[in-house]
């Protein structure tokens, strides 16, 4: 179990200090009338963008920024998640989150950099790298969700397979609370959330929460957007273009468990012009927010000379 001090208070600073910066994020255009919260998380040097999962934000990183202090750390929040801006019935196809990687990456100067991305924030990166090559110069990405044909299949329900059941999940996702640390709380004691490291579930509530005028906490990332994302995963072509991508790409993954992600890590980089694996059989689809310091590591020796 979890646990944090009851006198956290995200907005006056009492109690442990926050695990990201409190700057507001700078909001930049994207397609379909998006704007793309931007968050600054620290660190002087060469830039390392940072995606992140579906559900999640971009100040999850920070924990793991915070091992990478030669970097300036960047993490976008794209589109339905966190503080980004989304216009009432923009869809979340992944081609989406693509155009929202390419749209902080010439807000911040251009191709090329350096870039990590985690379960769909992988897929966005390599997505982004497919429809512009040369925007990275080398990618880390922990189980990517880039299905082989077989599998995508199943998720799309072809021949009768069942709904998706992370969809499923997300619409049953309980959406607000008492407080911030009631969240908090909530999340601890649950999978799949028990398993983050304590300051990233901090950082998950802080910032994937926004207080209510009656003083509540509700998800800024809605559990009906949670899903659409999930349905939506089976339908890019990231793995059919994957030869294309021919800048060096490590991929990192958790227990090779039966359908997890972390079964796709071999074929990928199979496909991969210029692909490493880097296994890490003690953690699971989550590594980077169940152990920063050691994915962080790992980005150090993929991405940075």
């Amino acid at each position: 179990m979890r646990s944090r001090s009851a006198d956290h208070d995200p907005l006056t600073g009492s109690g442990a200090p926050l695990p990201f910066p409190t700057l507001d994020p700078v909001l930049v255009g994207s397609t379909d009338g998006v704007r793309v919260a931007v968050h600054e998380l620290g660190g002087d040097g060469p830039l390392l963008l940072l995606a992140h999962a579906t559900g999640f934000h971009g100040r999850v990183w920070a924990p793991c920024a915070s091992h990478l202090r030669d970097r300036r750390c960047v993490a976008p929040d794209l589109r339905g998640h966190g503080d980004s801006v989304v216009p009432d019935g923009v869809g979340f196809a992944w081609s989406g989150f693509a155009d929202d990687v390419l749209a902080v990456v010439d807000h911040l100067g251009g191709a090329p950099m350096v870039a990590a991305g985690h379960s769909k924030g992988g897929a966005a990166l390599l997505l982004a790298e497919q429809r512009r090559p040369g925007t990275f110069s080398a990618l880390y990405l922990f189980e990517p969700i880039v299905f082989p044909p077989a599998v995508a299949a199943l998720q799309r329900g072809e021949g009768g397979a069942p709904s998706n059941p992370l969809a499923a999940g997300a619409r049953r996702r309980r959406p607000t609370f008492d407080s911030f640390d009631a969240a908090y709380a909530n999340f601890s004691v649950k999978a799949p959330f028990d398993a983050l490291d304590p300051e990233v579930l901090r950082a998950y509530v802080d910032g994937g929460f926004r207080r209510q005028d009656d003083g509540t906490v509700t998800l800024k990332c809605r559990p009906e957007v949670e899903a659409q994302v999930y349905e939506m995963g089976a339908q890019h072509d990231a793995y059919a273009h994957l030869a294309e991508v021919t800048c060096p790409v490590t991929v990192g993954f958790g227990a090779e468990i039966a359908f997890s992600p972390a079964t796709f890590a071999r074929p990928i980089v199979e496909r991969l012009a210029n692909g490493r694996l880097d296994p890490h059989p003690d953690l699971g689809h989550f590594g980077p927010l169940e152990d920063p310091a050691t994915i962080a590591a790992s980005m150090r020796v993929a991405l940075i000379p």
